[in-house]
């Protein structure tokens, strides 16, 4: 018996109130669209012939639809339906994977799915849709290195995340290289309870294990025992600590009425941009400016001989154009703003690989660093011909 149109649709409403009866009719039809195309198909291709069905599954209405997708004898057909359901399904996956590297939970995701698609996705079907997103930070954080970068920015961004029963705060080490063409390239991220000289150490050995041989000059803040490291993985690398870093921490230790003093001083010692400029001269400054305040501050009193404080003076042997550039950590630490930003909306995050895809992501889509650095190719050391 032959039904009408409306008499179909009666029957399909009844059974799309019944339990996962929505759920049915999609897989039913769309199995009954794919015979229909097959069959206009062989139509069109005599001496053809179909091929029973093979399993096949799409994701609709929050859910995963399996059915029967129609085969040929040649392997010649193709149902357009499913072209326009993948078609779907990458676009979902995209828009996920673009609202969570943004920095919303995958909770959050699915509200906004909600309220797009008007159907509620589970966290598990989130899950499933960020997983490409996953798979690509991952490979690219695991991809092949240069033998050789210029400048190498180290830093490490803490970040909450839960561990067994409690919340810690754990170290992320980021590297950030400047390339032999002029840009920028972040080589890796890893993850390590604590920063320490012994943590950048089992980094350095990381980017050699993926290609890295030689680095020109390596930038890093404070942290003890980081020449020594340096040192030990790339031999006759200088290394150039972070002179914001130092400036903080002086200004820390002093009274407010003399803190616009010690600023002007600190200013004319580490100068930029000047040819004749040398580290020489910087040391002799600094002595005297240890002598002058030591009077009053112990602490600046012991900085006076310590030789380690010329590792704030290293940019100072490099072309005046790019002093600038290398002698802080603003360049990696503006990064880290970055990473924090789209880490911020979580009182801490699940787990260290929700953090590396986060902070991944955000260091792929970095476009500023695929323009050129003005006059950073300039300096005949760190960049020969």
């Amino acid at each position: 018996m032959l039904l009408t149109k409306e008499q179909i649709s009666e029957q399909m409403c009844k059974h799309a109130q019944k339990k996962n009866g929505l759920h049915d009719l999609m897989e039913i039809m769309l199995e009954s669209m794919m015979v229909a195309e097959r069959s206009e198909f062989l139509v069109d291709n005599p001496g053809n012939k179909g091929n029973g069905y093979r399993p096949g599954s799409a994701y609709g209405h929050g859910r995963k639809l399996q059915f029967r997708i129609p085969r040929d004898r040649y392997g010649n057909f193709h149902p357009q339906i499913l072209a326009i359901l993948r078609d779907q399904e990458e676009e979902c996956d995209r828009l996920a994977g673009v609202l969570y590297t943004k920095g919303l939970t995958q909770e959050q995701v699915g509200d906004v799915f909600d309220q797009i698609y008007g159907q509620h996705y589970s966290k598990t079907s989130i899950s499933r849709m960020v997983d490409s997103v996953r798979d690509q930070v991952n490979e690219w954080l695991d991809r092949g290195l240069e033998k050789y970068y210029p400048i190498l920015f180290v830093d490490c961004v803490h970040i909450k995340i839960h561990r067994k029963r409690s919340v810690a705060s754990e170290a992320f080490y980021v590297a950030l290289a400047v390339t032999e063409e002029g840009t920028r390239e972040v080589l890796g991220i890893f993850n390590m309870p604590i920063e320490s000289a012994a943590g950048w150490k089992e980094i350095f050995g990381k980017l050699q294990e993926r290609g890295v041989q030689r680095i020109g000059l390596v930038v890093a803040d404070g942290i003890k025992g980081l020449d020594t490291v340096v040192g030990e993985c790339f031999p006759r690398t200088p290394l150039q600590r972070c002179v914001t870093h130092l400036k903080r921490n002086i200004y820390a230790k002093v009274r407010h009425g003399d803190k616009a003093a010690i600023a002007a001083d600190m200013r004319d010692i580490f100068r930029t941009g000047q040819r004749d400029y040398t580290v020489e001269m910087a040391w002799n400054k600094w002595q005297d400016m240890c002598d002058r305040w030591g009077k009053d501050y112990r602490s600046i009193k012991l900085l006076r001989n310590n030789a380690d404080y010329k590792a704030y003076m290293t940019y100072l042997n490099y072309a005046p154009q790019i002093q600038s550039m290398i002698y802080t950590t603003n360049w990696i630490e503006r990064l880290n703003r970055d990473f924090r930003r789209v880490t911020r909306m979580r009182t801490a995050m699940p787990n260290e690989e929700s953090v590396l895809t986060l902070m991944g992501s955000v260091a792929m889509d970095h476009k500023a660093y695929d323009r050129i650095l003005p006059n950073i190719t300039c300096d005949m050391q760190l960049f020969p011909e």
